[in-house]
């Protein structure tokens, strides 16, 4: 992802990569990379974090330490990482997104306003994810994201099912079942199932390369730029589109 990001911003006349960080690349490329944020002595207006839930803390000290906004683009990170993205951001404006796709955001504001609708109408709701064999985190961030856009919308009646072979018995009611699917490179599906009498309705957003996030990740950074302190997602950068 990072190179996707690098590719996308030389080809944006308003973005300027002046560094990059990453524990495996020792050359440079078009501007200096080093190994870890302790190494890093270039000042930039944002940081682009696409790596791992381990990694995160160590973007999150740099940030806190030089002041530079911070766009969070990973996913499955712990519930302590979470608390300090929250605290961090009461001192300086941290973007963090379970997803990067314009398309994917959209998808949600419309599940917002109109989950409720087939819900009361007695359509049960469904998620199915899929994405590439070397993802670790299952289900998704943004299959989670998706539900938590239904659950907003139908009042937090819902209760999320990831299993059912422990039980036996009918669907209830209250259950959005998520499902995950982890196979080849894939590069990342979601549907959104209701499922109602004699009629279904689905709702599916499919990501075909990389770039979607990459240039996602681009509007964030310009977005993010000048903001004051505060936690910003992909909801905002919708809102001026």
């Amino acid at each position: 992802m990072g190179k996707v990001v690098a590719e996308i911003a030389k080809n944006d006349g308003d973005v300027n990569i002046v560094a990059g960080v990453d524990p495996f690349v020792t050359e440079n490329k078009d501007f200096p990379v080093f190994t870890s944020f302790e190494e890093c002595n270039v000042k930039a207006d944002a940081v682009v974090d696409f790596s791992t839930a381990t990694a995160v803390p160590a973007l999150l000290d740099y940030c806190e330490k030089t002041g530079t906004a911070c766009i969070v683009c990973t996913t499955g990170l712990s519930q302590d990482t979470l608390n300090r993205i929250e605290a961090l951001s009461q001192k300086i404006p941290v973007f963090k997104s379970a997803n990067m796709s314009l398309g994917v955001n959209l998808l949600a504001r419309i599940l917002k306003k109109y989950a409720y609708a087939l819900y009361e109408a007695g359509f049960d709701v469904e998620i199915v994810e899929r994405h590439h064999n070397q993802k670790a985190d299952a289900p998704s961030g943004t299959a989670l994201m998706l539900a938590d856009a239904v659950n907003e919308s139908v009042e937090n009646k819902l209760n999320y099912i990831y299993d059912r072979s422990p039980v036996r018995e009918k669907r209830d009611r209250n259950q959005l079942g998520i499902s995950a699917v982890r196979g080849g490179t894939i590069v990342g599906d979601h549907e959104v199932i209701f499922a109602g009498r004699d009629e279904v309705v689905e709702f599916k957003h499919s990501a075909y390369s990389k770039e979607v996030f990459a240039v996602g990740a681009i509007k964030a950074a310009k977005f993010i730029k000048d903001k004051p302190a505060g936690k910003y997602d992909m909801q905002d950068v919708t809102d001026e589109v």
